[in-house]
């Protein structure tokens, strides 16, 4: 909190955050606030940060620092924008610094400048925006077997079930899909969730608006990523079409992991 401080200092706080992804919620903001990411990795494959301002972000402006400059990332007007990601490349991947500075204000009303961060490795991070972060796992294509047997291993949800209903937003080139979920194998976090009145499990999974995705019946296998969050689509094979190639890997002893 701002209010934490001596008002007549004027040394900048410093925050070190060692983990790949979080938070950071910074109340009443005044002066500024130096946020150093840190990750406790001895491999230096994450190469790309991406900022999410919480929709009710105010307060501040975050910049990056690159060889001593401040570099603009998120304006204090950019902050209140939904599903506003800004992604940019880390010169150093084992420590990013990012600059929060307080705008002026007149009186103590309570504001807050809260986002959510991701450090990213290339793979999964092909662009400098949100919307081709999801790239990899919305390429609009058929998974080949490899990709299918792999997404298992690897996905941050494994799921199967139906689609209940498709819902587009063209205005931020995102569809969403509404799945009635039947098995539960494997979830980051709990994005699929059982309901108390009808006992079933549902969730949503996001995707490009340009794969033009479209409700179909039968069964799934769903599986992908999660940023911020939110599932983003990867390989979504038909669950009966998944378990020949998953039986036939099987038999020759090439399933890479055991579903």
């Amino acid at each position: 909190s701002g209010l934490s401080r001596e008002s007549r200092s004027r040394a900048v706080e410093q925050v070190h955050l060692r983990c790949t992804e979080g938070s950071l919620e910074w109340m009443y903001p005044a002066r500024a606030l130096r946020v150093v990411l840190e990750p406790n990795l001895a491999s230096a494959r994450h190469t790309t940060v991406c900022i999410k301002p919480a929709s009710d972000f105010q307060g501040a402006s975050i910049y990056v620092e690159r060889a001593g400059q401040l570099h603009l990332v998120v304006s204090e007007a950019e902050g209140a924008r939904p599903h506003h990601v800004s992604c940019f490349s880390a010169h150093s991947p084992q420590r990013v610094a990012l600059f929060l500075q307080a705008s002026p204000q007149r009186d103590i009303s309570r504001r807050t400048a809260s986002f959510q961060y991701e450090l990213l490795s290339n793979q999964s991070a092909p662009g400098p925006d949100f919307k081709k972060m999801a790239l990899l796992e919305a390429m609009c294509r058929p998974c080949d077997n490899m990709e299918l047997l792999m997404a298992i291993c690897n996905s941050d949800f494994v799921v199967k079930g139906s689609i209940r209903n498709v819902s587009h937003d063209s205005e931020n080139h995102m569809s969403r899909v509404d799945v009635s979920v039947h098995k539960v194998y494997r979830q980051k976090n709990r994005i699929f969730q059982q309901e108390e009145r009808s006992g079933e499990w549902r969730g949503p999974i996001r995707t490009l608006l340009q794969c033009k995705v479209k409700k179909g019946g039968g069964d799934f296998l769903f599986t992908g990523n999660e940023h911020f969050g939110e599932a983003w689509l990867g390989c979504a094979p038909r669950f009966k079409d998944f378990m020949l190639v998953y039986q036939a890997a099987r038999e020759r002893g090439a399933n890479p992991c055991e579903f």
